[in-house]
């Protein structure tokens, strides 16, 4: 329809680090680095999407996502721009802390099965709403400096499936349910009708990495 709206956005998690290959928490306070790998999956991702006319392109100000986007800038005439509101969830005092050692799956612990409500907040940190609300006030923010056409953001596992939540209308007690590879690309729309995702946890890309 002619004037409709129509926003593609393109949600990439960061390439891999370290400590997603030693399963440590790794939050909003903790700016680690692309690994070897996390590079080429940043290379990969790129690749992916060096076809799209990409608008512009968002990156949480952590280090590991900053460079996955200038990856994907280089094949772009668009810079990258910092948004500080993609940073990943802040951890707290669970920051670094080796997954094994809190005895259960960190998402498991965030959230309360029974209730289906978010009860868990790390000691310094966030809760789940709070990165929710964080996450998806700043998209729509970006949609709406867009009156059509390709945006992509960079960003982090729970910032990305917070996101992916809201597109869904899933509580936040499911959140476990769902995976986020590093790397992987997913895309949501928004018209003037609805919202909806069109792709989750792509890593076709990654094939050889």
């Amino acid at each position: 329809m002619k004037g409709e709206q129509l926003i593609t956005v393109i949600l990439v998690r960061h390439g891999e680090t370290d400590w997603n290959q030693v399963r440590r928490i790794q939050g909003g306070n903790s700016d680690t680095q692309l690994n070897k790998r996390g590079k080429q999956q940043a290379e990969s991702v790129a690749s992916r999407l060096k076809q799209e006319t990409i608008q512009a392109i968002y990156s949480s100000p952590l280090q590991r996502a900053l460079d996955t986007a200038q990856a994907i800038a280089r094949h772009h005439q668009v810079e990258v721009n910092i948004a500080p509101a993609l940073r990943e969830i802040d951890a707290g005092e669970l920051e670094g802390t080796p997954i094994g050692d809190i005895g259960k799956h960190l998402d498991e612990l965030l959230v309360n099965e029974a209730e289906g409500k978010p009860i868990f907040k790390p000691h310094g940190g966030e809760s789940l709403a709070e990165v929710q609300q964080r996450l998806w006030s700043i998209i729509q923010h970006l949609v709406s400096q867009h009156r059509d056409g390709v945006i992509v953001v960079v960003s982090h596992y729970f910032a990305i499936l917070t996101i992916i939540c809201s597109v869904l209308n899933l509580p936040l007690s499911q959140i476990g349910r769902l995976r986020l590879g590093p790397g992987s690309i997913s895309t949501i729309v928004f018209d003037e009708q609805a919202t909806r995702l069109v792709l989750f946890n792509d890593t076709c890309h990654l094939a050889s990495t």
